[in-house]
């Protein structure tokens, strides 16, 4: 076996391994979301105020992108991975001790910023390491894999979802958490035991200006992305399980329809090959545009005074459907895009942008839904997706123009 094989082939067991983390950390952010919002909605809070306990995930995600990529640079993505899970376990942990007394918005809100670092640290780790295993020159596989690797952190997210509906259901808040401890702990232990080496290769002198992209694609893609966001974020957040919950759902009925709605999310991102081939900028442009329409049909349709359950559990999964297929290019296109010596960095950028779409959802999911009710909140994301699809117009419109392209930056 020659040097350059056995390289790739430690680099792809160490890629599973990477990967397998991810998705127990993927579940147990799932879980924890929605044990969080019910378990507080339940005690009264209203949905300013739950919206505020992720305040702190979403603002530290941030961050977090800034500062993971340029240490993956530094110190490989084997030191990040696991700081991420051992961010995941501490943040449980916060939760899972503390005394209900100690159970109030300001200390929930640090609980869940460490849990917000431990999320994108793990996803950065994972999908930097794509472009590190694709040989140069394979933009099908690399779509693939990026489509692969997105869907089913989805799918399992929705699994998280429906993990949380069911421990709040049949165990406590503290039980639940000390479940999820488990599964993180179980994929802490499996990395520091069976990873060799490390991901990548560590520069030890990447500076931390390098971390603001100065490659014009990505750019524009991460611009776009935070409206992209931000228009899922805004009603799906707080807005519709509140709105279920005022319905009369149960927690489970609740948890199982987000489960369900996330697990054929991934799946249909998981699938976009299939039905999007060789996808550029036009392609997230006219996604973009289709996908403006579900929400404002929705709350068109409110405000007719049809049946509001139906129309939302409707809306939701179409936008669902179309929304996926947004993102599975996306993902595909910022990695296309990524300078191959900086993915790390390219990748720890766009997903800031990610982060600040999340934050501004999350933030006017709960503020819109108290003060105007559901309606707001689905015209507020018909207007992000239009922004979208604005910004998209300016991404490369061909295979050739797609390669990464840089330009220097002024000062």
């Amino acid at each position: 076996m020659s040097e350059r094989t056995s390289t790739r082939a430690a680099d792809l067991r160490n890629y599973i391994l990477v990967t397998g983390a991810y998705w127990a950390d993927t579940i147990t952010d799932g879980a924890i979301r929605l044990l969080v919002l019910f378990y507080f909605y339940d005690l009264g809070y209203t949905p300013i105020e739950v919206a505020s306990l992720f305040l702190f995930y979403e603002l530290f995600g941030i961050v977090t992108n800034l500062v993971g990529g340029w240490l993956a640079a530094r110190l490989g993505l084997r030191f990040t991975l696991l700081a991420g899970l051992g961010t995941q376990l501490f943040a449980l942990g916060m939760l899972a001790v503390a005394p209900a007394s100690l159970l109030v918005v300001p200390y929930v809100m640090v609980a869940q910023a460490f849990s917000g670092i431990a999320k994108d640290l793990t996803k950065m780790s994972s999908k930097s390491a794509i472009k590190l295993i694709v040989p140069e020159g394979e933009s099908g596989q690399l779509y693939r894999w990026a489509a692969l690797l997105t869907g089913s952190k989805n799918a399992l997210k929705g699994v998280g979802f429906f993990l949380g509906g069911l421990l709040l259901t049949t165990t406590s808040f503290r039980t639940a958490l000390i479940v999820l401890m488990c599964l993180v702990a179980t994929a802490l232990v499996v990395v520091l035991v069976m990873m060799r080496g490390e991901l990548g290769h560590p520069d030890p002198a990447a500076k931390f200006r390098g971390m603001f992209s100065n490659n014009r694609s990505v750019n524009k893609l991460a611009s776009a992305r935070i409206f992209l966001f931000a228009s899922r974020d805004v009603w799906f957040v707080v807005a519709v399980p509140v709105f279920l919950r005022s319905q009369g759902w149960s927690f489970w009925a609740v948890g199982t329809f987000l489960a369900v709605w996330v697990i054929g999310y991934g799946i249909v991102q998981a699938s976009a090959p299939r039905y999007i081939r060789s996808p550029d900028g036009r392609t997230a442009t006219w996604l973009a545009f289709a996908l403006a329409i579900c929400p404002a049909g929705v709350a068109i349709a409110f405000t007719a005074g049809l049946d509001g359950t139906t129309i939302v559990v409707a809306g939701l999964i179409v936008f669902g459907l179309v929304f996926a297929l947004n993102s599975a290019v996306h993902s595909y296109l910022i990695l296309a895009y990524a300078d191959g010596d900086k993915v790390a960095m390219n990748v720890g950028f766009y997903y800031t942008a990610n982060a600040g779409g999340r934050l501004a959802g999350t933030i006017l999911s709960g503020v819109l839904y108290q003060v105007q009710g559901i309606e707001s909140c689905l015209f507020a994301s018909a207007a992000f997706v239009v922004m979208a699809g604005a910004l998209s117009q300016s991404l490369p419109t061909s295979r050739s123009a797609a390669e990464p392209r840089s330009f220097p930056v002024a000062g």
